[in-house]
């Protein structure tokens, strides 16, 4: 679809492309994977493109909040001890806002993260501190996880559960913030304030 999209646009035209990939698409996950070609296409397109790199969304962490809040235990499908690194979806939404409308970052290929790593009993205490409440950190198998998201087999199933393993054995590398900040002109959002802003929306 990424590799068409590209195609379609040279047809059309289309002057410039932001394309939103992911961190580390050198990574063996098909999630990941998928977006080498695309990016690949748009280098060799002629195109004006900016192609974007982000760490593991902050808002895919709500629902685990949410239900830490009654079951005091955060808990997700990958060991306690992996460290991963975040970035707040609004902080890539207004990068991706000043590459279709300013050239400074054209033709660039851009990672970016909040600062830091973290891991589950970390993200743990940091919650705590957030809701004035323990939270302990919790971790189900990335089997369990697959089967708890009730996903048939095929594709979906097993790139899901070779993401979780993968998580699982090295976590998610990254958490430099630099590029992040040197093109808002700004600290980028950290992870305390997204689940201070999560608590305060629950309150």
């Amino acid at each position: 679809m990424g590799e068409r999209m590209v195609a379609a646009a040279q047809a059309a035209g289309v002057r410039k492309l932001v394309f939103s990939s992911v961190m580390h698409p050198s990574l063996p996950l098909s999630n990941h994977a998928a977006k080498r070609p695309v990016e690949a296409a748009l280098y060799e397109s002629g195109l004006e493109f900016t192609v974007l790199q982000p760490a593991m969304f902050m808002q895919n962490l709500a629902d685990s909040v949410h239900q830490a809040r009654t079951s005091v235990q955060l808990v997700m499908p990958y060991s306690s001890q992996a460290k991963m690194c975040y970035v707040d979806y609004r902080d890539v939404a207004e990068v991706a806002a000043l590459a279709f409308t300013t050239d400074r970052l054209r033709y660039g290929t851009f990672e970016l993260s909040a600062p830091g790593l973290l891991d589950r009993p970390q993200l743990a205490t940091l919650l705590s501190e957030v809701l004035g409440q323990p939270v302990a950190a919790g971790e189900v198998s990335p089997e369990q996880g697959v089967a708890q998201m009730g996903l048939p087999p095929g594709p979906q199933h097993e790139g899901m559960l070779a993401m979780f393993t993968h998580y699982n054995q090295y976590g998610f590398a990254g958490g430099n913030a630099l590029v992040l900040e040197a093109i808002l002109g700004r600290p980028p959002r950290s992870l305390r304030q997204y689940l201070q802003e999560l608590a305060g929306q629950a309150a």
